[in-house]
């Protein structure tokens, strides 16, 4: 006998719901990709990051991990923020760390992580159990006041603890150190940037809030990659760039030319573009080298030790090495091309993109309210304290009595509350304090204390009533920030330079290179191409793949282009310098043109200047 068993849902808490599916699935999916776009894939323009670093740094400030601290097990930290506030794998987590503590990656690295923690090779970090880490002076910077009520908090995952919903952020770090991802529907793709250089153009905006894009570039120049590099896009490029927050910015890398004697010379690359994995980047060139695809390349080696040194050697002398590089640059990833999509959350959490002054803006509004809720948690402490130090000064003109009251009085708290009328604070300070201290107490120094809290008090309410002196003091806490960050440091100092690129006809250069030989160039009837050295005397003694036979014979030079004509009426070109030799059948001519399959080859010959002929249907 069968058993029924009843549908999931059935009897009891029926949580069956009747909804169309179309309905159901768009309301889940939408819920999917706010949460992609809001809690994973886009930064805060505020602070920069996004949620996974926010509470990495978050975790690691709660663990005392500061610059002058020891450095703990970056599995420790790990566990941490998973346990407590991101409910993630810990690989992920981890890797998030890591990027943070690579100085190729991060311009300004927030984690100072000791071990092995990758190279620019694209070698992966040691596991987490060997490695250590602890934060960094920028790292600190951006959580300076967390401590003082300076941004909100809101519970984790699990209600039983708080994370901040951003960090202070001492500088604007989403510019400085840049940021990519992609959610669903939308993607960024921000740069990293001198923060010397973001801090003047935001002094800039404190003087002149009107101030455009323009004038803000007179400051911030371009990106400032981690690795250097040399940035070649043009100017009026990048000003429409960082004007509408969208475009690219094209970098190469730096190299220099090395005389090895004899007239003989090689190159040495000393920086690359930024996220470029230099063993691809060799193995890239040496495909190049193989596949024949880089004629004037000679051999390439990589010497790199602690700095990147890469090695390229020319075919031959005569080659030049602007043309070699123009070359090199077009056919690898010695220039790339960063693309900019400045898209990020606004203070509301609403995704967007920002153009240079925009994210600026937005950067300095927010230091606006840090400095005026820090105020309002000082001016709260100091309140605090001035009232217990009109209860101390109470308590030394009247020691005495406080004593006798201290010493023989039952309920001490409620009789000096009685007798001096003070609060219940004010007495719970005057009893916590030792005989001895409340013995040596002076009334000067008492009211000494007293009038330097109550002058900052003063100043701390006229400074929070007037907006002017509010954007005054933002001005002074970034110049602050600017000497620690500065061009005079080792870490502020600019890496990316900035150049025109050459006007060189590489491809000239290239074709200079090839030997001009008499070459035969035989194509098949089913289209397979090959080319043959010298002349070939008698064609029939060709041999071609079963059922396939000769179609076209042309003799021409291997500097000559070859011109075929096909039957949809369109002409391509192949230098016959890059035909496959005649000791196989060929390659098939399909393969090397974008040709239609429905189409067919009419007639083919090499291109002579100045010759006319006439095409008739």
């Amino acid at each position: 006998m069968t058993k029924h068993i009843p549908p999931p849902g059935s009897g009891d808490g029926d949580r069956i719901i009747d909804e169309p599916l179309t309905e159901a699935l768009s309301r889940r999916y939408l819920a999917y990709a706010l949460s992609t776009i809001t809690g994973r894939a886009l930064p805060d323009v505020r602070d920069g990051m996004k949620p996974v670093h926010r509470r990495l740094m978050y975790a690691m400030r709660q663990l005392r991990m500061d610059p002058n601290s020891s450095a703990k097990k970056c599995a420790r930290v790990v566990g941490d923020v998973i346990g407590k506030y991101h409910p993630h794998g810990d690989v992920a987590v981890y890797e998030a760390l890591v990027r943070l503590a690579q100085d190729f990656a991060q311009r300004y690295p927030l984690i100072d992580g000791q071990g092995n923690f990758g190279n620019i090779d694209g070698d992966n970090a040691a596991a987490m159990r060997y490695t250590e880490c602890k934060l960094t002076v920028a790292a600190q910077l951006l959580l300076d006041g967390i401590d003082e009520n300076a941004v909100d908090f809101r519970p984790t995952y699990d209600g039983e603890d708080e994370e901040p919903v951003v960090l202070p952020a001492g500088f604007p770090n989403l510019l400085a150190n840049g940021s990519s991802g992609i959610a669903v529907g939308m993607a960024t793709s921000i740069p990293p940037h001198n923060a010397a250089e973001l801090i003047d153009a935001c002094l800039v905006l404190l003087e002149d809030p009107n101030a455009d894009t323009a004038r803000l570039m007179e400051h911030v120049q371009g990106p400032d990659f981690p690795t250097g590099g040399v940035i070649v896009e043009p100017r009026e490029s990048m000003l429409e760039t960082y004007a509408t927050g969208r475009g690219g910015i094209r970098v190469r890398a730096l190299w220099s030319k090395e005389e090895t004697g004899r007239g003989t010379y090689q190159i040495v690359i000393t920086e690359i573009p930024y996220q470029v994995k230099k063993a691809d980047l060799v193995e890239q060139l040496a495909d190049l080298i193989e596949n024949k695809k880089a004629p004037l390349l000679g051999d390439v080696r990589d010497e790199s030790a602690e700095d990147v040194r890469l090695v390229i050697e020319p075919k031959n002398r005569n080659v030049e090495p602007e043309v070699l590089m123009e070359s090199l640059f077009k056919l690898s990833a010695l220039e790339t091309r960063f693309p900019v999509n400045m898209n990020v959350l606004d203070a509301r959490g609403s995704p967007g993109v920002m153009g240079l002054r925009q994210a600026l803006r937005a950067f300095l509004d927010h230091r606006r309210e840090v400095l005026v809720r820090r105020a309002r948690f000082r001016l709260d402490k100091i309140e605090a304290r001035l009232h217990i130090l009109d209860g101390l000064v109470i308590a030394f003109l009247n020691l005495d009595e406080v004593i006798r009251i201290v010493r023989y009085e039952d309920d001490p708290k409620a009789k000096l509350i009685e007798a001096f009328e003070l609060s219940d604070i004010q007495a719970d300070a005057i009893l916590n304090t030792r005989l001895r201290q409340l013995a040596k107490l002076e009334e000067m120094e008492l009211r000494r204390e007293h009038a330097e809290l109550a002058e900052e008090r003063d100043g701390l309410l006229k400074m929070l009533a007037s907006e002017p002196a509010q954007w005054k003091l933002v001005g002074v806490g970034l110049k602050d920030v600017r000497a620690i960050l500065g061009p005079d440091t080792k870490l502020g100092k600019r890496r990316s330079l900035f150049d025109t690129a050459p006007v060189v006809d590489a491809d000239a250069a290239i074709e200079a290179m090839i030997v001009r030989e008499p070459i035969t160039v035989i194509l098949s009837e089913r289209g397979w191409i090959r080319a043959a050295k010298g002349k070939v005397e008698d064609p029939s003694e060709l041999k071609f793949k079963e059922g396939d036979k000769l179609g076209l014979i042309v003799p021409a030079e291997t500097t000559d282009k070859l011109l075929i004509f096909a039957s949809d009426g369109r002409f391509f070109t192949i230098g016959c310098d890059k035909l496959p030799g005649a000791r196989g059948h060929g390659e098939p001519l399909r393969l090397m043109l974008d040709l239609d399959d429905k189409s067919d080859i009419i007639d083919m010959f090499p291109h002579k200047p100045g010759t006319q002929r006439v095409i008739a249907a």
